[in-house]
């Protein structure tokens, strides 16, 4: 008997039950700074000087952050003075509106109750993604590829990645769209039949930070496709990706709203 199938049956299942019950696998693992504006100190622009790719800047009418540029790299904690940006494990940012990666008062909609209840309708139980590398870094794609693990074992949750875009329901986008990449990504849009739906993964394809500013980076998907669910990260881990796909197909809810993350 090969070792590996010998090894199998004696530790037994591997696949954690998540999200229904169980670990998700990132215990320990630090997520999206929270920001706690209260604390600011007036004039204050230690955090928005520190970070790398303009995710926090500082206007006429106060700080602004956006964690659709946001890399998680905890320079604004560490650079802090007021304690105001503090770490957390808040992992679980994708949402279905670019807006609400942007921190401001909660508002109410009635778009996304009625995108999601189309979706719902549509896909039912069953997702098909093709997966387009626009240019990343390859960080995405090894957090991706962690989804077909024993653990994270995707196809339980009726998702499947497909080479073709023929068979398509989800367009899935990681880099930040390089000009070489934005005719194959459009023409795999294309290819793709009715309904249709793209995931932005990683902070490069929300936004293009921090790659924006230069020669030959691109500015994410904003402006170019009808994104669905815009999920930050660098890179995003795999339980974030699978709370993507949930939210997509109706089965997790959206835990960020206007910017703030809803415990």
């Amino acid at each position: 008997m090969p070792f590996w199938t010998w090894t199998g049956i004696k530790n037994g299942r591997a696949s954690t039950h998540w999200p229904a019950r169980g670990p998700d696998g990132q215990e320990g693992v630090l997520g999206m700074p929270r920001w706690q504006p209260e604390r600011c100190a007036p004039d204050c622009r230690a955090c928005a000087d520190a970070c790398p790719t303009a995710a926090i800047r500082r206007e006429d009418n106060g700080m602004s952050v956006d964690y659709g540029r946001c890399i998680v790299c905890q320079i604004c904690v560490e650079s802090c003075p007021q304690e105001a940006m503090t770490p957390s494990g808040d992992w679980a940012y994708a949402v279905r509106r670019r807006e609400d990666l942007q921190w401001q008062a909660a508002v109410n909609s009635e778009d996304g109750q009625l995108l999601r209840k189309k979706i719902s309708q549509s896909l039912r139980r069953s997702l098909h993604i093709k997966h387009v590398d626009a240019g990343s870094c390859n960080g995405c794609e090894s957090e991706i590829a962690a989804l077909e693990n024993p653990f994270y074992n995707l196809h339980r949750l009726g998702i499947f990645f497909t080479p073709s875009p023929r068979f398509a329901d989800l367009l899935l986008v990681t880099g930040p769209v390089t000009a070489p990449m934005r005719d194959p990504l459009l023409a795999t849009w294309e290819a793709m039949p009715e309904p249709r739906m793209v995931l932005a993964v990683g902070t490069c394809a929300v936004s293009g930070a921090p790659m924006d500013t230069g020669y030959a980076g691109g500015h994410g998907l904003e402006g170019l496709l009808p994104v669905d669910v815009w999920l930050p990260g660098c890179p995003p881990n795999p339980a974030a990706l699978i709370h993507a796909l949930l939210l997509l197909l109706e089965r997790q809810p959206q835990r960020v709203e206007w910017g703030r993350y809803a415990d």
